[in-house]
């Protein structure tokens, strides 16, 4: 089974603080279930540095946290790691940081940047559910077994 899984769950360091979100028991799980594991981070794709600004969806469009849209920036990134993602064969799920604007699956921020989570996905879990990938969170994804 090939797995995309954000990379900052792997403990790659691309978060927007410069930091990661390692996930011990969703590595072990992939390891333990032999799974090929594709590790994404759309954000960095798309061109942006570690650190960054905090970015919400705001009305359909990405902007960070002093109001500029870094939508395009965003877009591009996902489309990238979707294409690279794809070209070495078909994705059977993806695994993704939850309320992330790029990886957010179910619920996102709001765009006010007070910690308020709205339904929705991000842009790159949008993508992959439109070519019908099943996406789940971390948390979503153990419970399974």
């Amino acid at each position: 089974m090939r797995v995309v899984v954000s990379a900052c769950l792997l403990g790659r360091n691309c978060k927007y603080n410069g930091g990661n979100n390692l996930c011990d028991d969703l590595v072990a799980a992939l390891e333990e279930r032999g799974y090929e594991v594709v590790a994404v981070c759309p954000e960095v794709a798309g061109g942006l540095p570690t650190p960054r600004l905090r970015s919400e969806i705001r009305s359909g469009v990405v902007v960070n946290e002093v109001g500029e849209s870094v939508d395009e920036a965003f877009r591009a990134g996902a489309a990238a790691e979707l294409a690279r993602a794809s070209h070495t064969g078909e994705i059977d799920a993806a695994i993704l940081q939850p309320r992330s604007p790029s990886c957010g699956v179910g619920s996102i921020y709001d765009g006010t940047f007070s910690g308020v989570l709205v339904r929705g996905d991000g842009v790159f879990a949008s993508m992959l559910n439109e070519r019908g990938v099943p996406v789940f969170s971390p948390q979503e994804f153990l419970a399974q077994g």
